[in-house]
């Protein structure tokens, strides 16, 4: 898993079969201190509730098709979290 800041969407009217209704949103990957590190990227939103703004955790390859409501349909990443707060300790 990996934290990301959702920055914006993705309309796609048209979709592979078991994608119907689920959204995709673009994303910013963040290294441990919450700083953008590398490209953004496209994520399927499987918790169904992310948005512009909100700190999220997400998953890449076969995890991220397994994530979504119909396993194994070709999504690389999929946001499967919003995060609430992070506490690090040292």
């Amino acid at each position: 898993m990996q934290l990301a800041r959702v920055e914006g969407t993705v309309v796609a009217t048209v979709k592979s079969r078991g994608l119907e209704g689920v959204r995709f949103l673009v994303v910013q990957p963040l290294n441990k201190h919450r700083e953008p590190q590398g490209e953004r990227l496209i994520a399927a939103d499987a918790v169904h509730m992310a948005g512009p703004g909100e700190l999220v955790y997400f998953v890449s390859s076969r995890e991220a098709a397994e994530a979504m409501p119909v396993r194994f349909v070709p999504v690389d990443h999929a946001i499967v979290g919003i995060v609430d707060d992070v506490q690090v300790t040292r």
